[in-house]
């Protein structure tokens, strides 16, 4: 019993360091672009040795890699706890789609910088992580994907509807707006901007007037 407490002290307090080096991390490349953020600079942000950062990570690369999967990660388990819930309290599809929206939103609220270097790495091909972002990128999709085809099935939703186009469209829609709304609009409340999505999406999911 004590080796196995000990066990997991060490893995929280690993854990917790991690946490750290993301939060330098995302913070540092945020503000200066990857190439120019060094581990000397990661280190610091996130007050630990310089090999703190090599014990948990092989290289930058490979930290930013991590901090990629672990915030998409994230974001997929809101998505799908908000559908989960939605769910067990007897709403519809669309009311599930909708709570998602607002998970999604509140993620965006809580971590801007990752979300801004999330959709920015999106867009390029030249990266070592590339291949890891689909896979996670799919797994945050596929989640909506869930729920459109359950929708689909119950006849909530259109037979018609594209399921893979539309939940990567509602996705990219709350990428989009959150960063429009973070970038230009700050002074919307995050219920303002989840009241503008929900009646874009009653109107083009649902087809309710």
């Amino acid at each position: 019993m004590e080796s196995s407490n000990a066990a997991s002290g060490g893995s929280t307090r690993r854990e917790a360091t991690r946490q750290k080096l993301y939060e330098a991390a995302v913070t540092l490349i945020a503000e200066q672009g990857f190439s120019a953020t060094t581990v000397d600079e990661i280190a610091e942000r996130a007050g630990v040795a310089k090999g703190t950062v090599y014990y948990n990570f092989a290289s930058k690369s490979v930290l930013f890699e991590e901090l990629l999967r672990h915030g998409v990660e994230l974001l997929t388990a809101s998505l799908r706890e908000a559908a989960e819930m939605t769910a067990r309290d007897g709403g519809s599809k669309v009311d599930a789609l909708d709570a998602m929206i607002r998970a999604g939103l509140v993620f965006i609220d809580r971590y801007p910088s990752f979300t801004q270097l999330y959709v920015a790495e999106l867009w390029r091909t030249n990266r070592a992580w590339q291949s890891t972002l689909m896979v996670v990128r799919q797994q945050a999709v596929a989640v909506v994907e869930g729920v459109l085809r359950e929708g689909v099935d119950n006849g909530e939703f259109s037979e018609e509807i594209d399921v893979q186009l539309t939940a990567a469209a509602l996705v990219g829609m709350v990428l989009v707006a959150a960063l429009d709304w973070k970038s230009f609009q700050p002074e919307r409340s995050l219920d303002d901007v989840h009241s503008a999505l929900s009646r874009l999406l009653q109107g083009r999911v649902s087809g309710r007037r």
